[in-house]
């Protein structure tokens, strides 16, 4: 038999596991805000199992970038609807 792969729900827990450390090193704003990123990249497993990347964290890091990016551009739009913002 071949190996299993471990599904891409289990490697986000695990890179999230592995970087305990380092958040609890965090400032507990710092922390909240760690969370938030995480969470941002958990929207998006199911892309992140399609791409079968070899280095998951750099697909989860893709996708709090993108999250990140998505919410820069909504307020950029805010400002050209709303000059008095």
């Amino acid at each position: 038999m071949g190996r299993t792969v471990p599904s891409i729900t289990a490697v986000y827990y695990y890179e999230l596991a592995a970087l305990s450390q380092f958040k609890h090193a965090l400032k507990r704003s710092d922390q909240l805000l760690f969370d938030e990123l995480f969470a941002n990249a958990r929207i998006h497993l199911a892309e992140a199992a399609y791409a079968a990347h070899p280095l998951p964290l750099e697909i989860f890091m893709l996708a709090m970038i993108l999250e990140e990016h998505k919410e820069v551009m909504r307020l950029w739009q805010d400002i050209e609807d709303n000059p008095a913002l």
